[in-house]
């Protein structure tokens, strides 16, 4: 397991990590991902796919356990993000895997219509 170099995320309320695992790039978001923390989310998935490319995972996991909360500003940083995946060449594309809490209401929503995007690609774990 080896750390990923990520764009500093420069809100308190949002921490973000990520580590490569074999054929697995693993995302850890925690905290809440407000309007204020979009931008640096933007840049975050932004490496993550690069760095996914580059190390040819079969599959980056987005542990979404840990994180309270997620505005729509955000949201639209993992509409972007999946688009881009689904749009890369079939030899860079990687599925997407979410962790997340059902009891956490926004996630089931949210999680659900991002899966209906791009249900080729993305599988929810709850």
């Amino acid at each position: 397991m080896s750390a990923i170099a990520l764009p500093a995320v420069t809100v308190p309320e949002l921490k973000a990590e990520a580590v490569h695992e074999g054929e697995i790039l693993v995302l850890c978001l925690t905290g809440t991902a407000d309007m204020r923390a979009s931008e640096a989310l933007e840049r975050v998935l932004a490496q993550v796919h690069t760095e996914a490319q580059r190390l040819g995972v079969a599959q980056v996991r987005v542990d979404l356990r840990a994180l309270e909360f997620m505005n729509s500003s955000c949201l639209k940083a993992f509409v972007t993000w999946i688009s881009n995946v689904r749009d890369a060449p079939g030899e860079q594309r990687y599925s997407i895997h979410f962790m997340s809490r059902p009891e956490i209401l926004w996630q089931r929503r949210s999680l659900h219509a991002l899966r209906c995007f791009a249900v080729d690609l993305i599988t929810v774990e709850s």
